[in-house]
C-alpha cells in the first residue's frame, strides 16, 4: 500500500475528530481551525471521487511529502501521480486519524501533528504512522507546503515504572531451611507493566503461589499493582516509595474465603543483588496479625 495513502487519513476523518485534541491546544474551535476543518470535506470529497489531480492541488506548487521510508515527493505533479498509482492499486480502504495537536505560529500558517491509521477492505492489520503538516495560507486558502511521515510506536508506561526498574529479573530466599522462595520480575510484551510470578522450591520442586502485574495509574499517577492467587484470592497495592531505596505496599485483598485483608509491605533496596521483604500492619478479617519475619533475596542471573 502507498504510505501516501496514510497522509489521506489526516483529511478523510478530521470531521470524525473534530476537537478530540484540538481543545488541548485552544485552537479547536478558532476560526483558523474551522478553516482547515473545510478545507478537509473538500480533500475528502476528491479523495473519495479519486481524483489525483484535484488532491495534488491541496499542496503549494512546490508542496513535498516524505513517506516512511524515507521518499520525498516534490511538487503537486509527483504527488498527484502517486495518487494516481494509490487509486489504482487499492480499492475498499477505511481512514482514521487521531490528532495530537494543530497550533498556529502565525496567523498564516499552521502546524499540526497526530497518527493516521489505513484500513483495507481485507482483515490485515491497520497501517499506522506519526505526521507532521505545515500549512500556509495561500490566496485565503490553507495549503499543504510540507508533510512528513515517521514510523508510529504506541505510547507506553514504561518510563513511569522505570523506578521500579531496577527489581526487574529472578530472586531467590537466602533461606536454607529446606523451603526457598522466589520471585521473578520482567517486563510484558509491551513495556506497559512489570509481571511478576512468585513460587517455593520444595525439595526440588516449585510450587506456584501467584502472581501480580505492576503498572502506572494514569489517572492516579501513582505506580499500582494487582495480585492473583492460586486459590482464587485476589487484591490491589499501591507502591510509594519511602526515601530513595524503599518502596511501601499497601494493599487490600479478598481472600479465597471470602475474607478481607490489607497489609504494607515494606520492600528495600539493599544493594544491586540484595532486597529484603517485610509485610506489616497486617490485617485479615477485622483481627490484626504480627508481621513477618525480614525476608532476604539475592539476585540469581
Amino acid at each position: 500500500m502507498k504510505s501516501l495513502f496514510s497522509f489521506a487519513a489526516l483529511w478523510a476523518v478530521w470531521l470524525l475528530l473534530p476537537s478530540a485534541r484540538g481543545a488541548e491546544s485552544g485552537t479547536a474551535n478558532s476560526p483558523q481551525a474551522e478553516e482547515i476543518r473545510k478545507t478537509a470535506v473538500a480533500f475528502m470529497n476528491a479523495f473519495h471521487k479519486g481524483d489525483a489531480k484535484a488532491l495534488a492541488e491541496f499542496w503549494t506548487e512546490d508542496g513535498d511529502y516524505t513517506d516512511l521510508a524515507g521518499r520525498e515527493l516534490k511538487g503537486r505533479a509527483a504527488i498527484q501521480e502517486d495518487f494516481e498509482h494509490l487509486f489504482a492499486e487499492n480499492q475498499g480502504l477505511k481512514l482514521r486519524i487521531e490528532v495530537g495537536s494543530l497550533r498556529f505560529p502565525t496567523p498564516e500558517t499552521a502546524i499540526e501533528d497526530g497518527v493516521t491509521s489505513v484500513m483495507a477492505s481485507t482483515a490485515s492489520p491497520p497501517n499506522r504512522a506519526r505526521y507532521t503538516n505545515l500549512f500556509v495560507k495561500k490566496g485565503g486558502k490553507w495549503l499543504l507546503s510540507s508533510v512528513r511521515e515517521a514510523p508510529y510506536w504506541p505510547p507506553t508506561h514504561q518510563d513511569q515504572l522505570r523506578p521500579l526498574e531496577w527489581i526487574i529479573g529472578e530472586w531467590r530466599d537466602k533461606a536454607t531451611n529446606g523451603h526457598a522462595a522466589h520471585v521473578v520480575f520482567e517486563w510484558s510484551p509491551d513495556r506497559n507493566f512489570i509481571l511478576s510470578l512468585r513460587a517455593v522450591e520444595a525439595e526440588g520442586a516449585f510450587l506456584d503461589t501467584g502472581t501480580q502485574r505492576i503498572g502506572w495509574d494514569p489517572v492516579a499517577k501513582q505506580i499500582r499493582s494487582w495480585s492473583f492467587e492460586p486459590d482464587g484470592g485476589f487484591g490491589e497495592s499501591v507502591w510509594s516509595p519511602d526515601g530513595s531505596q524503599k518502596w511501601l505496599v499497601k494493599s487490600r485483598s479478598v481472600l479465597q474465603s471470602g475474607h478481607l485483608a490489607s497489609a504494607t509491605t515494606v520492600v528495600t533496596r539493599v544493594d544491586a543483588n540484595t532486597i529484603t521483604f517485610q509485610v506489616k500492619d497486617q490485617i485479615a478479617d477485622g483481627k490484626p496479625l504480627p508481621d513477618t519475619a525480614l525476608i532476604t533475596m539475592i539476585r540469581i542471573n
